[in-house]
């Protein structure tokens, strides 16, 4: 009995091998049949086979399969956002299919199946979205081959859907974020040409050409910048920003004045004109806006950080308006006032600064700072964050 047992099993395993046996035919049936998870399985069979793998045809058919599986994927991801794809590398591995298929053989065809030169000028879009995906998931380095293919694809010939420049602006960002910055400054300005309206993508460019002293280049591209998003806050914010840097204070004021604060949305809004009105020592419109923004976001260090120099600077006011007062030997009763709003909003700046300290726990500045506020409280946390500034500065 145990041996017609084993002799059984070993029938079937004979019978499953033999089932997965690489069969260019298989592959192109289940094709045909649309049924293309099962398609991928078999000419997967046939890619792993020595034999089958030195074909052209092989790479075409793998190159269409996993095409079709792309487009139906992602077809289903617009209409469903909670839909699971399958095979995110299906478009990588449709490019690089079709790309080992041309090796082979140049002309290489198949019946109801796309040319691989038709079907390379038409992957762009698959590979942008899995080259988004591979950023979100902070994998920088497959994104930048996924986006790298993408660009390959987008430029064969006139794209048919136009990208408006978020190829060139997703590989760039991929760039930065592997520290390879060479040329990060080339795919910005390729995303400006390719009609990008990204205000991101002409704040990176000025910000590089600003490292360059390149005045020129600067304004070129905030003009380019206003004519294509000339209502645009983040765009009216860069050209306030170059009126600083530029000199012209004036002229940065007079724009400043022009926006409405309160029409501010965003937390990035909030905090860049909060910055402009700290620059101007505005301290109180920059400290309303900067109590937006932390509402919006609490436990972001430059909103912390900056309310506690806003409210470090009216400490310093009352601070002096009380030594004012004493001088002239004003009346008690407002000097004690000028006194208690100094001891209250030096006491909210600390708080703030503490705040902050949690998220960075090692900035230089945020600790010199709660160091002086503690000195003038005659606390000794004074000389805890002496202490550590010493042992940072080691």
């Amino acid at each position: 009995m145990k041996r017609i047992l084993l002799l059984t099993v070993n029938l079937l395993l004979l019978v499953s091998l033999f089932a997965q046996k690489p069969s260019l035919t298989k592959a192109y049936n289940c094709f045909y049949d649309k049924d293309f998870d099962k398609a991928k399985v078999q000419i997967d069979l046939c890619a792993a086979d020595e034999k089958l793998s030195g074909k052209a045809q092989t790479w075409l058919y793998k190159g269409n399969i996993e095409f079709l599986l792309a487009n139906r994927e992602y077809s289903e991801k617009q209409k469903n956002e909670s839909y699971q794809i399958k095979y995110p590398n299906a478009p990588v591995e449709a490019f690089d299919a079709f790309e080992k298929a041309l090796s082979i053989n140049p002309k290489v065809e198949a019946l109801d199946m796309m040319t691989a030169q038709d079907a390379l000028k038409q992957l762009y879009p698959y590979l942008l979205v899995r080259g988004v995906d591979q950023l979100i998931s902070k994998d920088f380095a497959g994104a930048k081959a996924s986006l790298a293919k993408g660009i390959k694809s987008y430029e064969m010939d006139t794209p048919q859907y136009p990208m408006n420049g978020d190829l060139y602006y997703y590989y760039a960002y991929a760039l930065e974020s592997l520290g390879e910055t060479d040329d990060i400054v080339q795919y910005y300005q390729k995303a400006i040409n390719d009609g990008s309206q990204n205000a991101y993508v002409f704040g990176k460019l000025i910000d590089y050409y600003k490292t360059q002293n390149d005045r020129q280049n600067v304004e070129k591209t905030l003009a380019t910048a206003k004519q294509k998003n000339p209502n645009d806050m983040s765009i009216r914010l860069l050209e306030i920003d170059y009126a600083y840097w530029s000199g012209d204070s004036v002229k940065a004021k007079s724009l400043l004045d022009q926006i409405d604060a309160q029409s501010l949305k965003t937390e990035d809004e909030m905090v860049n004109v909060a910055n402009f009105y700290i620059k101007e020592k505005r301290y109180e419109a920059a400290e309303k806006l900067l109590r937006r923004a932390n509402t919006v976001s609490p436990n972001n260090f430059v909103v912390l950080y900056n309310l506690g120099v806003c409210t470090y600077s009216f400490s310093e006011y009352y601070f002096n308006r009380q030594n004012q007062l004493a001088i002239q030997q004003g009346d008690k009763s407002e000097i004690d006032a000028a006194k208690n709003l100094s001891e209250k909003y030096l006491q909210n700046a600390a708080n703030y600064f503490e705040q902050a300290r949690k998220l960075q726990p090692n900035d230089i500045n945020l600790l010199n700072t709660l160091r002086a506020i503690y000195v003038r409280q005659q606390s000794p946390k004074a000389d805890e964050i002496d202490a550590l500034i010493k042992q940072l500065e080691k």
